[in-house]
């Protein structure tokens, strides 16, 4: 990754010890990894980029990577907060946010419990209702095992933390809180006003009538379907075939919606 104007380490963060780090400068755009992810697997080879144009804010949620757990199951609701936190320690009053997979239904929390700090937000392979993936992606975290976790997001973690017993706790953190997965409410949705891109894929977790939904319900809100798997045009490891990404392209949908002046 770039060094440019790059800085990095701990704040206290409601009982963590939260890892973040900060690439160039401009205007803030915080990044919101996926479960089991880390900064590194979820957004290595998209920062360099990013970075290039503004100031760029990623973390490490609960029990992830660098950062420590807490005696407390994984909610969406805290991750939103400890987020909120963060960047209060940071001094980052309004940001604009993008959220993969399980940061960006974070991301949907965020927006309803701190909507003053949320400038724009990128929603990122993520969605709002249990009936958005197939039966048979619930009835997998039934009988989740540690070995049914991609290889390289287990290295991912073993890198920044070399703990067996630390990545299967996240392991398990990361299967309880999908398990617990309830959703949002179509009131909820309606009533986030920060303008909104929902971006997925053609083979995505959640389906692509999902992510027209909620294009239809969030208010000021636009949509990007891409032919890729989950999260494969932002980079991220787990999706990326023999490690290339091969879809940069994606970045310039980001920008320009982040550019565009809202009238």
């Amino acid at each position: 990754m770039t060094n440019n104007n790059f800085r990095n380490g701990y704040s206290e963060v409601n009982g963590l010890k939260m890892y973040f780090v900060i690439y160039g400068q401009g205007n803030p755009l915080v990044l919101i990894h996926g479960g089991g992810s880390t900064i590194e697997t979820s957004f290595g080879r998209i920062i360099p980029v990013l970075a290039k144009k503004r100031q760029v804010v990623a973390m490490e949620l609960q029990a992830h990577g660098h950062t420590n757990d807490r005696d407390t199951d994984l909610s969406l609701g805290q991750n939103a907060d400890d987020v909120a936190s963060l960047l209060e320690n940071l001094e980052i009053s309004k940001a604009d946010f993008l959220g993969f997979s399980n940061g960006g239904q974070a991301l949907i929390e965020i927006a309803l419990r701190h909507p003053a700090l949320v400038h724009k937000m990128i929603l990122a392979s993520a969605f709002y209702k249990r009936k958005a993936a197939v039966p048979q992606f619930w009835k997998g975290f039934d009988g989740a095992t540690i070995d049914m976790m991609p290889h390289v997001l287990k290295e991912g973690y073993l890198k920044t933390n070399n703990s067996e017993e630390g990545l299967l706790n996240m392991f398990q953190k990361d299967v309880q809180l999908m398990k617990n997965f309830k959703g949002w409410t179509d009131e909820q949705m309606k009533s986030i006003l920060a303008p909104t891109l929902v971006l997925n894929g053609t083979h995505d977790v959640g389906s692509v009538e999902h992510a027209v939904e909620m294009y239809r319900i969030i208010p000021n809100c636009e949509l990007a379907i891409l032919p890729v798997k989950h999260g494969e045009y932002l980079g991220v490891i787990e999706s990326l075939t023999h490690g290339e990404w091969r879809q940069s392209y994606a970045v310039g949908l980001i920008e320009q919606f982040l550019d565009k002046e809202q009238h």
